[in-house]
């Protein structure tokens, strides 16, 4: 990916990206452009704050890997999770609301063979935990983990493995009993993330991970990931302005997204990271003051 840059910016890269391998798994979603390789930066940016945060929102959860992190490492007195999608939500409402006790239960239970994976995932859901336990199943045997209508299913996948390449039911149980324990330190909603940015914008001890769908600068990636991919991506950078907890933001590097961050006065810094077929990329951290990546 070629770099951006404008007249006076700021923008550095660092060198190399992050062995992912390194960062705990604790998402129960193999999500497509989650931030798993962002961690070991996230916590250096908490760890730069004057103060401990009181609260991490995370208003474009997903696979909310940074947030289980905050909750999980104690980076954050809490969390709050904000996701829109029904399906993605109905994983997080089952694990933090108490029942993620039979999600890991029906998860380990569930013998799945092409046949079992396509009467679930044509079934009906009679419940919030159905849902959440079709969604998993959905996310695990999809391309990519592609939860977008008319994602496809994994065919060959690795060594021959086909459907069962990415389904590994007791590291998923585990994940989800581990994310229980910690439960009382996460809230969650299933909601619109311009709202809670507004509703939380005054909350000086608030911070705010904000990884939206990158659908900027005529990117299609977020359009075939995600359910929900269209966004006004000027109106983000303005709720961004206003808020007065300090904030993380992360995209692509795109003409439009460098000129939004110019237009509203932000810092970026450009980091290595390697996207899911292994290949090295560039993507944008953005905030009011970058010097911590120096």
């Amino acid at each position: 990916m070629q770099r951006l840059l404008f007249p006076n910016d700021d923008q550095t890269e660092q060198e190399g990206p992050v062995n992912v391998a390194s960062v705990p798994q604790r998402s129960p979603f193999r999500y497509p452009g989650g931030k798993t390789w962002l961690v070991p930066l996230f916590r250096r940016w908490i760890g730069s704050l004057p103060t401990k945060p009181q609260l991490l929102v995370e208003p474009f959860a997903g696979g909310g890997i940074i947030g289980l992190t905050a909750a999980f490492e104690s980076l954050t007195d809490g969390v709050l999770l904000v996701e829109l999608d029904e399906r993605v939500s109905a994983v997080w409402r089952t694990i933090l609301g108490g029942d993620g006790n039979w999600l890991a239960n029906s998860i380990l239970n569930f013998e799945l063979t092409p046949a079992s994976a396509r009467e679930l995932l044509d079934s009906e859901p009679r419940s919030i935990q159905e849902l959440a336990l079709q969604t998993i199943v959905r996310n695990r045997t999809a391309h990519g983990g592609i939860l977008a209508d008319g994602a496809g299913v994994i065919k060959a996948g690795e060594n021959g493995k086909g459907i069962l390449s990415r389904w590994y039911p007791k590291t998923l149980s585990s994940r989800i009993n581990a994310i229980g324990h910690i439960a009382h330190l996460i809230d969650f909603l299933q909601g619109d993330a311009f709202a809670i940015l507004a509703a939380k914008a005054n909350e000086a001890s608030a911070a705010f991970f904000i990884d939206p769908p990158y659908t900027a600068g005529g990117k299609n990636a977020g359009s075939r990931l995600y359910k929900h991919s269209t966004i006004d991506h000027n109106q983000l950078f303005a709720a961004c302005s206003k808020l007065k907890g300090n904030f993380l933001m992360t995209y692509d590097n795109s003409t439009e997204v460098c000129s939004l961050a110019q237009k509203y006065g932000f810092s970026t810094r450009s980091v290595a990271m390697k996207n899911t077929h292994h290949a090295e990329m560039k993507e944008l951290l953005i905030g009011r003051d970058m010097s911590w990546l120096h």
